[in-house]
């Protein structure tokens, strides 16, 4: 089977690429950066390769003096109380949702991506920012834990902020990558500094500018931009605690110089996420959704498919119905909703989905659908492509590609599919199509740290009231739900105790071991201890 889509079938026509970072958008986000040299980068449209704007470039420099900023504003921001702190993220959610249009053009702008997975960004910021203004509180305040004794220890929890938080964020998702994060930190009393990707800035500058406009207060927040190995590496030499996203040999690094400053250190890093189609599976919905899965954010996405294992009683009727549907994408450039799938990102991405779909045909890889670059619609166009037939030892087979190529492989059941998807050293996302019935018993045997039956990533990653993280070597902590905001606090526990230490120095040592042996007991036999 080989695609035979054409050229004019796949392209969307003539599109409107404006570049939305005029010269008075820009004059009002860079006043965001905390940079104080006058060395720039420019940045290009991936839709285009032409320039969009130039941005400062930061230095070690720029960090010391963030930092020094930020620590001032965070020790009278830890002093606000959680519920003003609340309507600062509550007016950030409508200002993000007033002005979506101006965050999608930007977020497209830097990064080639199709509207829709813009939107993903937007949407993914909004319920965030509402959720933690709406959770906060609670997660906070003063929590009562059992003590030592009852009725005479009176124990209590509290959660105090890290201090300043550093926040390293990617290219691929530059708008909630960045503030999804931050906000967390934010609403737990931290300020923060953050380095976004050299390559989309303006992402991150516009939503910080945002929330200054919802009333955060001055310095809470720095946005550094620059080199990671600049940037990068001051910040993490002044973090308090470093939140980051990226790659796993960079996440392994960073975790070992953490640990060398014995500070916090959370990342989400690579994966090489399985889909499976199991024997019971409503096939329709699993093409649609294995496009999905595969191809949104032009395959630019930590949780996206790479890997499809296909149970052999419904091979015949998933594969060549999927390689359809890949092959009658829209791609094309542009801020129009029709798009299915934009550009590529960057020159260096491009060049390894091209190199390993290339290495993969060459070793044997058959061609179901895609497979070729498109230069005709920008510099950095790539056909959603679906593969099969690829040989063991070949690098697609194990590797993060990160780009919109997936591979699909027949296995006799879901079983061996299972099997199949958690061999290998990542553990981000997992996708499973089957029938309810089978999906709790069969869903926790998969290897990875959120599992959607019968979605590929939206509902978990939607779901922002449940942790979200990787096994293996996909990344260590948790972002979004109570964890993704208690990480950025040091808890204390305070404990009170009524009428005599809790060692009873009146007591000989033995009979303080006979009374605590008869009091560990009757505590046991009454259910009156935890």
């Amino acid at each position: 089977m080989n695609a035979t889509t054409t050229d004019t079938d796949r392209a969307t026509g003539a599109q409107d690429i404006r570049n939305p970072l005029t010269p008075d958008v820009v004059e009002r986000l860079l006043k965001r950066a905390s940079v104080a040299g006058s060395e720039t980068r420019t940045i290009t449209s991936p839709f285009t390769g032409e320039p969009l704007a130039d941005v400062p470039v930061g230095d070690a420099a720029d960090v010391e003096r963030a930092f020094e900023r930020a620590r001032f504003a965070q020790a009278a921001w830890a002093r606000v109380p959680v519920t003003s702190r609340r309507e600062v993220l509550h007016r950030f959610h409508d200002l993000v949702l007033t002005h979506q249009d101006q965050l999608m053009d930007i977020v497209q702008a830097e990064t080639g991506k199709n509207r829709a997975s813009a939107f993903e960004e937007v949407l993914h910021v909004a319920i965030t920012a509402r959720y933690y203004g709406n959770q906060a509180e609670a997660l906070l305040k003063p929590a009562k834990a059992h003590g030592a004794l009852p009725v005479l220890s009176d124990t209590t929890v509290h959660h105090h902020p890290k201090g300043v938080v550093g926040v390293i964020s990617p290219w691929n998702y530059p708008l909630t990558l960045a503030i999804s994060d931050a906000v967390a930190a934010i609403m737990a009393g931290n300020a923060i500094v953050l380095k976004p990707d050299s390559t989309t800035p303006f992402s991150a500058l516009v939503a910080v500018d945002m929330l200054y406009r919802a009333g955060l207060p001055e310095d809470v927040v720095q946005v550094v931009p620059g080199p990671g190995s600049v940037v990068g590496q001051a910040i993490v030499a002044n973090a308090d605690y470093l939140m980051f996203t990226g790659s796993s040999a960079t996440g392994k690094a960073l975790a070992q110089q953490c640990g060398e400053r014995l500070i916090g250190f959370s990342a989400e890093l690579g994966g090489k996420n399985p889909l499976i189609v199991a024997e019971d599976a409503n096939v329709k919905a699993a093409v649609e959704g294995a496009r999905i899965a595969s191809f949104t954010n032009s395959g630019h996405l930590c949780v996206s498919i790479e890997r499809i294992y296909v149970a052999d009683a419904v091979w015949d009727e998933f594969v060549p119905a999927f390689a359809d549907r890949t092959n009658a994408m829209s791609l094309g450039p542009g801020y129009g909703w029709d798009v299915e799938m934009g550009s590529l990102q960057s020159q260096g991405q491009f060049d390894i989905v091209q190199k390993m779909v290339h290495d993969a045909v060459e070793a044997g890889a058959t061609v179901l659908a895609g497979g070729r670059a498109r230069p005709d619609l920008g510099p950095l166009f790539y056909e959603p492509t679906v593969l099969t037939d690829v040989p063991e030892g070949v690098e697609l087979l194990t590797e993060e590609v990160f780009g919109p190529v997936v591979v699909v492989q027949r296995v006799a059941d879901v079983d061996e599919a299972i099997r199949r998807a958690n061999d290998s050293r990542y553990g981000l996302n997992a996708s499973l199509w089957c029938s309810p019935s089978r999906a709790k018993s069969l869903a926790p045997k998969i290897q990875a740290g959120s599992v959607n039956v019968n979605d590929g990533f939206a509902a978990t990653f939607a779901s922002v009231d449940a942790p979200m993280g990787g096994f293996k070597e996909s990344g260590v902590g948790r972002r979004q739900a109570a964890e993704g905001l208690l990480k950025y606090t040091d808890a204390q526990t305070v404990t009170v105790q009524r009428l005599s230490p809790i060692a009873l120095p009146m007591l000989e040592r033995e009979t303080y071991a006979k009374v605590f042996t008869t009091a560990l007991k009757l505590g046991k036999k009454f259910g009156v201890l935890p």
